[in-house]
């Protein structure tokens, strides 16, 4: 778990850095990642005997919000900080609690003191980006709004998991993933290959830091450490990738917006722990 958060940490810092479009590099993620997984697929291709295409429905579907996922979080992290667009962007188990709410299942207060302390911080943090500039609040907007997505990504992929091993569901979500931002690239105009070499070496250091090294090891070891501890150790995300943004990018975050930071994880911790488990797997940044 400790590989994988530094894996994850240096993911908003690395696009960040990029001169390529968040496109092309979300698009070569998700494709190296699906590639990478190949192996893994082929040794349990015979879990795949007797699944119906309509068993596959919800991983495809995880595979469209994860897409939707990176083209609104990727450019905020060009919009404002680095810290502030991944505190933002790890509220996703709070989006997924509130879904869990509005189809009948409880919330225990905890959730209710969680959800309220995350969005005392969210808004915190807002404010001191309406100071620095609109783009800065329009970054914020995205982020969360990649949030959002990403809870959507959670859901689909839980449900994907109870009939497909994690390997296949993978290989499947990441392919839809690249195929759909690629489908946007090219309705947008926006080139996904011809950029520098020093693009193309970040781009591989986040396949493997980020979506190999963070999600796999993730998820390896989600069926025996459990979910609610997974949740949990993926908010060190945030220090984390606030601490490469310092050394990488020399960014640091206001220090107004620091407090704001901390309400946001700590809200999120509260709403993973009185969360149903099911709501809350599978990193997507």
């Amino acid at each position: 778990m400790g590989i994988a958060v530094a894996g994850v940490s240096f993911s908003g810092p690395l696009t960040a850095m990029a001169v390529a479009p968040v496109l092309a590099i979300a698009f070569w993620r998700n494709a190296g990642g699906a590639v990478a997984l190949l192996p893994l697929l082929l040794r349990e291709r015979s879990s795949l005997a007797g699944l119906r295409p309509r068993d596959l429905g919800s991983s495809v579907l995880a595979g469209l919000f994860l897409a939707a996922h990176f083209a609104a979080w990727l450019p905020s992290l060009n919009m404002t900080t680095v810290a502030a667009s991944t505190a933002l962007v790890t509220t996703t188990p709070i989006w997924t609690a509130l879904v869990a709410r509005f189809t009948g299942i409880r919330l225990p207060a905890t959730v209710w003191w969680g959800l309220v302390l995350a969005i005392a911080g969210a808004g915190l943090i807002a404010g001191v980006d309406v100071a620095v500039s609109l783009e800065a609040l329009a970054g914020d907007g995205l982020a969360l709004l990649g949030a959002i997505f990403a809870g959507g990504y959670v859901l689909a992929g839980a449900r994907a998991r109870e009939r497909l091993p994690t390997s296949v569901y993978a290989v499947i979500a990441y392919s839809v993933c690249a195929v759909a931002v690629a489908a946007g690239a090219l309705l947008a105009d926006v080139p996904l290959t011809g950029f520098s070499t020093r693009d193309w070496l970040l781009i591989g250091a986040i396949t493997v830091c980020a979506q190999l090294l963070g999600h796999t090891l993730l998820n390896q070891v989600l069926s025996t450490v459990g979910p609610t501890m997974v949740s949990l150790v993926i908010l060190l995300e945030v220090p984390g990738a606030t601490l490469v943004a310092l050394v990488l990018l020399q960014q640091a975050p206001p220090l107004l917006a620091l407090p704001g930071m901390v309400a946001v994880v700590a809200g999120v911790a509260l709403v993973v722990r009185g969360s149903r488990p099911t709501t809350l797997v599978e990193p997507a940044t």
